[in-house]
This record gives C-alpha cells, structure tokens and sequence, in this order.
C-alpha cells in the first residue's frame, strides 16, 4: 500500500487533485445531513477541508493558491452572469435601499469590532484579521496585510486570526439566519415581495368607448400616454378577430386584449374608455382556444444573429403579420417594446396565422439543442477582463497606497456588466441553468475546500489557547449580533421579505456559503439578487475600512 500513501502524501499536481476531490466528495455528502433541521450543504466542504489539515494532508502551496483563487473567481464571476440581466432592475427598484441597510450593517460590525478591541484589549493589528474573519472576507485581510507591512508592523497576527474565526464567520450567518427565521418572521415575510417593475407584464380587455380616438390609428393613440402597451389581438362586431398593427385605425366598440403593466391599467381605462371585467392573468388560460383563426406560441430566439438585435429592428409585425406580446427572459416576463434589445434564450410569445407563427419561428430559431453548449469563449474573456479590474490600484485621497478590489470583486462586477449589456455588443453570454449551477457549484467547491486546508493545518493548536479563544469569542460577536440585529430591522421596519434580507445581510458579510443556505430555504433567486446587489459596495468598503483601522488605530 506504498504507493497509495506515496500519492496521498507526496506533493503532486496528481496528489493535488485527488485530495481535493476527496474532501470536496466527503463534505458534499455530508452536507446533506441536518442538525436541528439546518443542512449545511456545500458550506460543510469548509469543515472538511479543516479536519483535513488537521489530518495533516496538505498540497503544493502554489496548487493550493491556484485552486482556491480560480474557485473563487469562477463563483463570483457566474453569479454576476446569472444576476446581470435582471440586476440594474432591481437596483432602480429598492437597490438603492439594500446598499444603504448593507451600509448600516457593516459600520455596526466595525463599531462592534472597535468596541471589542478595546474592551477585550485585542490589537487592531489582530482585530484586522478578526473582522475579517468573522466577515469571510480574504480580501479585506489581505489589504490590511499590505497596509501593515507598509507601516512596518508584523502581519502574521492577522492571518491567523482570520483563520480560527473564519469558520464560525460562516456558520454565524446561517444561525442568525436560522434564528430570526424560527423567532421574528410571519408567514407574510417569507413571499418573496414583487417588486414594481416597469417590465412586469399584465394582460387586460378594454372597449373603444373614448370619442376622441375614434377614427386615430393605433400609433396616434399611444402618442397620447406615456405609458407602453402592446394590442395583442383586436375584435370588431361584425369583422372578427385581427392582428393590428400601428396604422390599424381604431373604431366605436372595438374590444382591444392589451399587454402592459399592471400599473398602467386605469390610464389604459381612461385612454380607450371602459375596462372588461374578464380576467386574462390566470395561468389556465388556453389562448389558442380563444379563437380560431389565430394561434399563439411561444419561441425561443437561439440563432446567434438575433442575439443584441432591438425587437423593432426585426419588423416581423409588417413582415408576417403577427404580434410579439411578451418575452420571458431569466424567468421575468418582459414588455415587448420595439426597443427591447433580445438574448439567446429569450422566450418570444408570438401571436398570429399558423403559417405567419411558423415563419416567425424560422427567423428566430427555436431550437433547444443549439442553446445548451455553453459559450466558454464569453466566460474567460469574462474572468480575463474582471481579474484586470480587480488587480487596478485605485487611490483614495489622504491615503499613501492604493486599494484593490481583488479577485472576488473584479469578477462579479464584470459578470454583472457582460450578463447585462454583452448582447449589446453582439457578445454571447447565455448558459442553461443547469451549466451556471454546475459552474457555480465547482468554484465554490474548489474555494472552500482548499480554504479548510490552509487554515486547518493551525486551526486546533490555536484554538487551545486563551488567545485563540478569545480571538474566536470576538469574531462570533462580530457575526452574529449585526447580522441578526439587522435581518430582523429590514424585516420589521424597512418591510423587506425574508429572502431580500438574506440577501442584503450575506451580500453585506460577504458570505457566499450562507447566501446558499439561504437560496435552499427560500426556494428562490431572491437571495442571490439582492447578494449581487450589495456584493460590489460590501466588497469596496471593507477593503478600505480594513485599511483605515489599521492607519487609525495603529
């Protein structure tokens, strides 16, 4: 049995593969297991990883580096992908509020951290690394590493005790999570709130009662609102069922079925004169049993051409005689204005003739199995351009060295641009879900194994003794107490549901691991939007903040 041993413990890209396969295998399926009904799920690949240190296996030290960055970058990187197209949204539609409560929560953790070092008389050299520990944030340490090495101070002090309080930095989180879940949430908390959104379409039925636009083509009438709205089919006594189209001039009794915004209804009443009492909403609705000469199907765009292509630009309403009412991207639906750039993957529902729809869907594709390889080229150029913004040195006035956002915060700010604005410029940036889980899934593996067996290695000796203890007292304060504290306000006076506050309070601690958990309990994106949200902000004002104590307070 030689040679297994020889491959366990002689450093190798072999050996480096195989132990972190094992520990990422082991914790996954311990993960699994619930303890007072909390799973950890891939969190606990973090634990395995430190009882493997402490096991004494260990990797190449570059190949260890190596691994847990580029686990990292990829997370980070997916994430801001897979929140891009819906995260500008969001930000215009209570963004703004989340980045001020992820504010909050982070000056009562540094206060907290401030008073701590004071009254337990923790260094702040030791109180750097603490904070960020109790906040897993490797970033911040690391520039309050290079700080302290500027001004000449030891900095060894401050990775350590990142390291023994990293683990309940991550495990701090879920509980609060978990505790304010079980003692402070009502029934109403945990539906994730909708949002008011300008896209969000609704359908309505109106009657042509309003005399000043009898006889007005379609295209004039919409000149007398602000408000967007698209006419999906139109009836006429005695003329049946039509597609209009912008010069369709509208007639005394016409009755309109209307795609808009929920918001837009009692204008869209006063505009064309009375609203019907039929509900359109419901999701039984069989619309190709509405009538029979018109069909209603939805396709999906997946020829590259279309992809950053305006909908307007297409004129597949005067060309086929059919009419776009919504596009469904990402799960949200969308208006289908004339200025909606397209994606791959968008879902079209397109009105008409059988034969005009069957032409439509040529023009677009409507083929699935073109859409499930990834597009690789999109993703590295991705991870290139946010590992150059990440590594830019921004300057701070009164400062004398320069801030970086590093490997977690270039990324995702670049993957939220690309998912965002890549169609645009003609840039390919879709991938099934399944492949971002699968993506997102293998960074955060790789980060969190190889994070355990750096740290596990020093975790027990250090933890054994009074200064350890205290070290970890200190950072599950600075974790638990903010976090709880303000989980609980957002929900009980800023009125946030309970997953836009997981959100906010993982975006805030920078805790990917109980950003997960959160996912698993609510069942939902909403942690992972309101997480990419504040995600940037979090990681900009730590960094500095790390850097200022030290100057301050050194």
């Amino acid at each position: 049995m030689q040679w297994l041993t020889d491959i366990i413990y002689n450093h190798s890209a072999l050996q480096a593969v195989i132990v972190i396969s094992v520990i990422i295998a082991a914790g996954l399926g311990l993960g699994k297991l619930k303890i007072f009904g909390i799973s950890l799920g891939v969190t606990f690949v973090f634990f395995t990883g430190i009882l493997a240190g402490h096991l004494g296996l260990s990797i190449d030290p570059g190949m260890l580096d190596f691994a847990q960055s580029f686990g990292l970058i990829l997370f980070v990187y997916e994430l801001g992908l897979k929140v891009g197209p819906g995260f500008f949204s969001s930000f215009r539609h209570g963004g703004i509020r989340l980045n001020l409560l992820c504010l909050t929560l982070i000056l009562l953790g540094t206060v907290t951290a401030i008073g701590l070092s004071y009254g337990m008389e923790i260094p702040m050299s030791d109180m750097v690394g603490i904070l960020s520990g109790a906040t897993t944030n490797t970033p911040a340490l690391g520039a309050a590493q290079q700080t302290l090495q500027q001004i000449g101070k030891p900095s060894a002090g401050a990775a350590l005790s990142c390291a023994v309080t990293y683990p309940l930095g991550v495990l701090g989180v879920i509980i609060a999570i978990a505790i304010v879940r079980k003692l402070c949430t009502r029934q109403t908390d945990l539906i994730t709130a909708e949002h008011d959104d300008s896209n969000h379409t609704w359908v309505g039925e109106f009657a042509v009662l309003n005399p000043g636009i009898f006889g007005k083509t379609i295209r004039d009438v919409a000149q007398l609102t602000t408000q967007r709205f698209v006419i999906s089919r139109l009836w006429r006594a005695g003329g049946g069922v039509s597609i209009p189209t912008s010069e369709t001039e509208l007639a005394h009794g016409d009755r309109l079925l209307v795609v808009s915004t929920d918001k837009s209804a009692s204008t869209l009443t006063m505009l064309f004169g009375e609203r019907e009492a039929h509900d359109w909403n419901k999701e039984d609705i069989d619309w190709n049993a509405i009538d029979s000469s018109l069909i209603s199907k939805h396709i999906i765009v997946s020829r590259p051409e279309i992809n950053g292509k305006r909908l307007g630009s297409l004129r597949l309403r005067n060309s086929y005689g059919i009419n776009i009412t919504r596009v469904t991207r990402a799960g949200v639906q969308l208006l289908a204005s004339p200025a909606l750039v397209l994606q791959l993957g968008d879902r079209l529902t397109v009105v008409g003739e059988q034969v005009a729809v069957e032409n439509v869907e040529k023009v677009l594709g409507n083929e699935i199995t073109d859409l499930k390889e990834p597009n690789l080229a999109a993703i590295f150029i991705g991870l290139v351009a946010g590992l150059l913004l990440g590594s830019l040195p921004i300057m701070i006035p009164g400062m004398n060295s320069s801030i970086r956002l590093g490997l977690a915060g270039g990324p995702i700010i670049i993957g939220i641009l690309i998912g965002r604005f890549g169609p645009q410029f003609h840039l390919v940036t879709y991938t099934t879900r399944s492949a971002n889980l699968m993506l997102r899934g293998i960074g955060l593996s790789l980060f969190l194994a190889c994070l355990g067996l750096s740290a596990g290695a020093d975790f027990a000796n250090t933890i054994m003794h009074a200064e350890g203890l205290t070290w970890i007292g200190a950072g599950f304060i600075i974790t638990l107490v903010p976090s709880a504290i303000m989980l609980a306000a957002a929900m009980r006076i800023w009125h946030l549901d309970f997953g836009s506050a997981c959100g906010m309070v993982c975006g805030a601690m920078a805790n990917p691991m109980a950003m997960n958990y959160s996912q698993e309990t609510t069942g939902d994106d909403t942690p992972a939007v309101s997480y990419a949200t504040v995600y940037p902000l979090t990681m900009f004002a730590r960094v500095i903040i790390a850097q200022i104590l030290i100057l301050i307070f050194m």
